[in-house]
């Protein structure tokens, strides 16, 4: 007997295998990653892989948290495990949009201007405190978060592959800042907290770090290259329609929540589905469950939504109303709606 196999049915298998070993690889690197950065941010496992499904995701993200508990440390943590370059920004109330983008410089010698990029080139930027600078400030991020690009005298310069913006802001402290709008908190991917560690964990920070910071001894366990990488493998990760319908319903049902005031951007409905996308890759599946949009919903809708003053008033928070609204919606494959 001749068993004929076709060249497209040999290809399709080859493609499969492919695809098989791409997503091993970056299940591997996402965990080489994410436990590197534990080895400095202790006890934040679960943050630290937010932010880096956000790396892979080519999001940005507003870290919004108390002084002291590692921000900076953990967006430097990230940078040095990847091998990228890390700059910092303080934003403070005199700060200028050419500080943040880079300023034309006349050289006598050739008798031209000479562009000096400023510190939103590179691959990993830290916008400490973001909310202490003006808007004319805040807004020089826009286009670079946006396009992945700076545009200065006229002259378009593409920011370094892989991008990211780490933004930090303290909530308590509300004297001499100025409030992201709407317009520029909707490009952030995710909003995060970090939160304080557990006692057990507080001790162990003290024996770590007591003498010595871990994070001098951290070395690179990827390249910008890999992650450019788990970007394209990231694209490629099915998504069924049941499962996008399930993106647009939770979306659209927090714009008819009668207790929301404003309700998540269509923005929303594509970050939630790229970082989904990223998280089935990362736990090694080539499609998208609805558990993955569960639990990406909070981090991704939380800032982008205001709940009326009544609601507030009856103690509503803004977690309370998606929940509400992920126990409101039919969850694909199954017959009836599942409370969160």
């Amino acid at each position: 007997m001749v068993v004929i196999v076709s060249t497209s049915a040999k290809g399709l298998a080859l493609t499969q295998t492919a695809n098989s070993e791409s997503i091993d690889r970056f299940g591997d690197l996402f965990q080489k990653i994410t436990s590197n950065v534990e080895t400095v941010i202790q006890g934040k496992r679960d943050v630290i892989e937010m932010m880096v499904l956000a790396l892979v995701s080519e999001g940005h993200v507003l870290v919004e948290d108390v002084p002291g508990v590692g921000k900076t440390q953990l967006a430097k943590s990230i940078a040095r495990s990847i091998h990228g370059i890390f700059h910092r920004i303080q934003f403070t109330p005199d700060l200028l949009p050419s500080d943040v983008t880079g300023i034309s410089v006349w050289d006598r010698d050739r008798r031209q201007f000479e562009f000096k990029p400023g510190p939103i080139f590179a691959n990993i930027v830290v916008g400490d405190e973001i909310n202490r600078a003006s808007p004319k400030t805040q807004s020089a991020l826009l286009e670079a978060m946006e396009e992945k690009q700076v545009t200065s005298d006229g002259v378009t310069r593409q920011v370094p592959l892989p991008f990211m913006v780490i933004a930090t802001q303290n909530p308590l402290e509300h004297e001499g800042t100025y409030p992201l709008p709407e317009a520029q908190l909707d490009r952030f991917m995710m909003r995060v907290v970090i939160g304080y560690p557990s006692r057990e964990k507080e001790l162990e920070i003290l024996d770590t770090h007591g003498v010595r910071s871990t994070f001098l001894d951290l070395e690179p366990v990827a390249t910008t290259e890999d992650i450019q990488r788990m970007i394209d493998i990231a694209r490629r990760i099915s998504v069924s329609q049941s499962v996008r319908n399930y993106i647009v319903d939770l979306v659209e049902g927090t714009r008819l929540h009668p207790d929301v005031m404003l309700g998540a951007s269509p923005r929303s409905a594509l970050f939630l589905q790229r970082l989904a996308r990223a998280r089935a890759a990362s736990n090694g599946r080539d499609y998208v469950m609805p558990d993955d949009i569960k639990a990406l919903a909070n981090p991704v809708l939380e800032h982008r939504m205001a709940t009326r003053p009544e609601a507030q008033m009856r103690g509503l928070s803004v977690t309370n109303l998606i929940n509400d609204v992920l126990s409101s919606i039919r969850v694909p494959g199954t017959t009836s709606r599942i409370a969160t």
